[in-house]
């Protein structure tokens, strides 16, 4: 392979920088720069010098050598002072060695991908910590590094591998006596890895909706105060308040970490029937955020119907309770009850973020749901005797395989360039 090479630190004026070479040549590299290779893990101060002799800075210099760093080979980290002038003449310096080039987008990663130092569901959890912004989402994150994924996946694997030796048992030996019947022992593994399998798919969509974060939209009629707790909520005037109805016509976001959960609040139109072309645009386009948001809090003023837009958990509030002391009620003009309705919020989004499993990701639901296809139709054709021993024991063939690209054991090439076009030059 060749080296590669990147700044892996943000690129901007900064105390450190580190530039990360990895590959055949990283020991070539503290060779040239610096004199020797330094001892293995152990970081070293060393003078960097240019082709011409001339310092280019003190760094701070690491070496790993191959197997025992992040990608497998061997690679050699600069620590140098965070200065636009430093980095640029060390990778200029690097770009001059010879089979050294700068890395594409996630290299690194692939690379520890590709020498079996991370597993794929590894690389997507990776790829979310490094956007992680919340605590919520980084411990979502870590969970999936940690291979807990691929773990349970190995475990499915193997119970769905006894499985299939059973069928193919009774297959091989289709004319002669086997001593005990199998399917009841076939029907308890795959009942057991289906039963499994519909658990982590329940909690992928949270987990999409918490990498992505939950929208909470404020319903309710014009001059009912939503745009007021929005200003509450965000801190800021995110919205504008104004007496006249029908002030606000689009979609106004706001994104909070509620308790480590990131969440968009909505603002959205007021609604009632208007004859007006533009609001009625603004209302239709409040009642599909609202149909789509996580959670709505709907905002009453009397007995208003909001229709078919409430949802089984949604929070009704009784709204400009200015002075308090009203039940259920909130004020975004004097902060009454706001608390409580954060509270609320964050409580109701903990039960849904507590339902998020080891799956976390729709190609993770995908390949899950085609397993899981697969082994009901196993199970239905053991219901058909002997004769479609054959044909079960090739559904849950495809189960395995489907159950594979969860990690990565087959159909990496498919998923990579979208997992990697996310990642930045030095991961």
């Amino acid at each position: 392979m060749e080296t590669i090479f990147a700044l892996s630190t943000a690129r901007a004026k900064a105390g450190v920088a580190v530039i990360r070479v990895s590959g055949p040549g990283a020991g070539l590299a503290c060779e040239v720069l610096c004199g020797a290779v330094p001892p293995a893990r152990r970081a070293v101060l060393r003078a960097l010098r240019d082709r011409t002799g001339e310092l280019i800075d003190q760094a701070l210099v690491l070496f790993f050598p191959e197997g025992a760093s992040f990608t497998g080979e061997s690679i050699v980290e600069f620590q140098t002072h965070g200065s636009e002038a430093v980095v640029s003449a060390l990778l200029r310096e690097l770009g001059a060695l010879p089979g050294f080039r700068p890395a594409e987008a996630g290299e690194f990663t692939r690379r520890a991908l590709l020498n079996g130092r991370m597993d794929l569901a590894q690389v997507e959890a990776l790829g979310d910590l490094l956007e992680a912004e919340t605590e919520a989402q980084r411990r979502q994150a870590m969970r999936g590094m940690s291979g807990a994924l691929a773990a349970e996946s190995a475990e499915w694997r193997a119970s769905l591998l006894r499985a299939v030796a059973l069928l193919e048992l009774v297959i091989d030996f289709a004319d002669e006596d086997v001593p005990e019947d199998v399917v009841p022992e076939v029907r308890a593994l795959l009942g057991e890895v289906m039963t499994r399998l519909r658990q982590q798919i329940g909690g992928v969509r949270a987990a999409e909706r918490l990498r992505a974060g939950f929208e909470v939209a404020i319903v309710g009629a014009p001059n009912a105060g939503k745009s007021s707790l929005l200003n509450r909520l965000a801190g800021r005037e995110a919205a504008i308040v104004s007496e006249h109805a029908g002030t606000t016509r689009d979609v106004i976001e706001v994104r909070m970490d509620l308790d480590g959960i990131p969440v968009s609040v909505l603002d959205t139109a007021g609604l009632r029937e208007t004859n007006d072309a533009v609001e009625s645009i603004g209302i239709s386009r409040a009642k599909e955020r609202a149909k789509g948001a996580d959670l709505r809090v709907f905002l009453r003023m009397g007995d208003e119907d909001f229709g078919d837009l409430a949802r089984p958990g949604d929070i009704h509030l009784r709204s400009k309770a200015d002075e308090g002391g009203v039940a259920d009620g909130i004020s975004g003009l004097t902060g009454y009850g706001v608390d409580a309705l954060l509270g609320r919020l964050a409580a109701a989004l903990r039960d849904r973020v507590e339902s998020v499993g080891l799956a976390t990701h729709a190609r993770h639901e995908a390949a899950m749901r085609r397993g899981l296809v697969a082994l009901e139709a196993a199970s239905r054709q053991l219901d058909a005797g002997e004769d479609a021993m054959d044909l079960a024991a090739e559904e849950v063939h495809v189960a395995i395989r489907a159950l594979d690209s969860l990690v990565g054991r087959i159909d990496v090439e498919a998923v990579l360039g979208e997992i990697f076009a996310s990642f930045c030059l030095g991961k």
